[in-house]
């Protein structure tokens, strides 16, 4: 449970002020940022929110803002929807750095690597590299990644689990999608407002998968038990690989019926102001 509460430790509104792209809610803004972008030639004041009409001058905006301090760029555009809308048309892209600086909802995929062994159940773990910008040397899933624009989930999965394990198209296609979570987590880079679509995808025995792209030292199998403890006495998986993994053992009726309810309720519910 402390891992679903430190996911979904961010007040909103709170301060923020509401960010719009026309009509539509995109964003929430943290003062500062909001103060900056309140004196930009092409964004304007409708009520309590500040509103930007020309969709094609967020990233270039976004840019601006982060040569001030706010946000980062990381070379890879996001496609930006309307906050009540995640899977409509996507109205406008800006550099995934910026998504919470501005806070900006993403969508990510994570797949639950799972292999059937004589002994039970086991689940592949990657460890990220020294060298990861975001969470260096915890645990991850086998598959993770954010969708970047123009692109699907789906398709997403398919490119980073050969990039980033060398599993074969035909092999990833075989992932079956079981669940979305969503939170809402203040971190130093700032509000995350991240959905993922999570999938299991079942591998055979004797298939090892291979850091292909560098973003991973290397991968261990583990039998689920392994996995339940780590996540339930340490912090030595990635923030938001805990939540993924939370759902599988429960689908996996690994937690105690009475304590399974309350985790379920928890991860499971979104608030509405979110939307």
């Amino acid at each position: 449970m402390r891992h679903i509460r430190a996911c979904n430790n961010a007040v909103l509104p709170g301060d923020r002020t509401a960010f719009r792209i026309g009509a539509a809610r995109v964003g929430w803004l943290p003062p500062a940022l909001a103060e900056a972008l309140a004196a930009h030639p092409a964004i304007r004041h409708e009520g309590e929110a500040l509103v930007l009409d020309d969709a094609g001058a967020l990233d270039g905006i976004a840019g601006e803002m982060a040569a001030r301090g706010f946000g980062r760029r990381r070379g890879e555009l996001f496609d930006v929807r309307a906050a009540a809308d995640p899977d409509g048309p996507a109205l406008a892209r800006i550099d995934r750095g910026a998504l919470p600086a501005f806070g900006i909802a993403a969508t990510g995929v994570h797949v639950n690597g799972l292999v059937q062994t004589q002994a039970g159940v086991s689940v592949w773990v990657a460890r990220r590299a020294a060298d990861k910008a975001l969470d260096p040397n915890k645990l991850d899933h086998v598959v993770a990644g954010g969708v970047p624009a123009g692109m699907t989930p789906w398709e997403t999965l398919i490119k980073e689990a050969e990039e980033e394990a060398a599993i074969p198209a035909a092999l990833a296609a075989q992932a079956l999608e079981v669940g979305r979570i969503s939170y809402a987590l203040e971190r130093f880079e700032g509000l995350r407002l991240d959905r993922l679509i999570c999938y299991d995808l079942w591998l055979p025995e004797d298939f090892r998968p291979d850091p292909a792209d560098g973003e991973v030292a290397g991968f261990e199998l583990w039998p689920l038990d392994r996995a339940l403890a780590t996540v339930r006495d340490t912090d030595d998986f990635k923030f938001n690989v805990t939540l993924v993994l939370i759902d599988l053992f429960l689908r996996h009726e690994m937690i105690a019926p009475g304590e399974a309810a309350a985790l379920r309720a928890a991860l499971y519910t979104v608030a509405a102001d979110r939307a």
